[in-house]
């Protein structure tokens, strides 16, 4: 049980460098990087306080610490995942909109072009 929580605890610290670095060096927005601060903040806090995990896990009805620790973080990631393809959709929603435009824009300029010429 204690390796579980050792092995969670290594992991929320290596996420929460690994986003540090990310943002650093702009490989990803800080607007975006705040759920994984908070995921990992809360990763952390939870793997290393046993009394908050038991009281969770009596709450939620499950057998032991470790194993709601693990329910608990794969229903946040998942959120954040979903979170995350909301703003993809709407980023490629947004693109096509910006290419039609462009189309369009290319077209007024040929057509001024060509009124030009003539």
């Amino acid at each position: 049980m204690q390796a579980i929580l050792n092995v969670t605890t290594a992991l929320s610290v290596l996420l929460l460098i690994l986003v540090l670095v990310s943002v650093r060096r702009a490989r990803i927005r800080v607007e975006y990087s705040v759920s994984w601060l908070a995921a990992g903040v809360a990763l952390l806090i939870l793997s290393r306080s046993g009394g908050i995990l038991d009281a969770i896990a009596r709450m939620l009805g499950f057998p032991n610490a470790p194993a709601t620790l693990l329910l608990m973080s794969g229903a946040v990631f998942l959120l954040i995942f979903f979170r995350f393809s909301v703003i993809v959709s709407n980023l490629r929603d947004d693109n096509v909109a910006l290419a039609q435009r462009v189309a369009i824009l290319e077209y007024h300029i040929q057509s001024i072009r060509d009124h030009g010429n003539s």
